[in-house]
């Protein structure tokens, strides 16, 4: 059975073949012979020359990444401030989005055929106001009339007659582009 184990000691590490079996004792009784032997094996020194090489290249990255480090908490900061800047015109962006919708809420079709609507509503107001205007002017009367109507001259005729007439020509072509348009009559160019 020792001739087993010594048989496979020897296969797992050759470097102590050449050993008795008295110095493989000793090994195992004194730590620091064991210590002695075990790193002057050969794949242990490669062991610790590989981990010395991993330490002294991790510690150039270190030396590297420090230097490194002023130039990084400026990008950033100097990335935070554009970042904040970036939010705040997002934020105008949203605001003149809204303003701009406001303003163009006003050009509207439903918005236009409503003010179209109001205006004929006005100017039938307004020619209503004009015609009953002239009415009462004449029922005022003057002295000269023996009934006690006014007859206006012939020029304030004329002149309300024009008046008149221009503002219920007004007021039908308001009703006329109303009606079209209630109808899908009226098309709406997008340029």
């Amino acid at each position: 059975m020792s001739t087993d184990v010594v048989t496979q000691l020897t296969m797992d590490f050759p470097e102590l073949a050449n050993l008795s079996r008295q110095d493989l004792e000793d090994i195992l009784n004194d730590p620091n012979y064991f210590q002695a032997v075990f790193h002057s094996l050969p794949r242990v020194k490669a062991m610790y020359d590989a981990q010395a090489e991993l330490g002294n290249a991790n510690e150039s990255i270190a030396h590297n990444n420090l230097a490194l480090q002023e130039k990084l908490y400026r990008l950033r900061s100097e990335t935070q401030d554009v970042f904040n800047e970036a939010k705040s015109l997002e934020a105008r962006w949203k605001d003149l989005e809204k303003e701009q919708h406001d303003v163009y809420q006003r050009f509207t079709p439903q918005f236009l055929l409503m003010r179209l609507r109001h205006s004929v509503t006005a100017q039938d107001d307004a020619s209503e106001r004009l015609a009953t205007a002239f009415i009462q002017h004449q029922s005022l009367g003057s002295p000269e009339s023996r009934s006690g109507v006014a007859t206006p001259s012939g020029k304030e005729t004329d002149d309300f007659i024009k008046q008149f007439k221009e503002a219920r020509k007004i007021y039908h072509k308001r009703v006329i582009w109303s009606d079209r348009w209630s109808k899908d009559q009226v098309e709406w160019r997008e340029d």
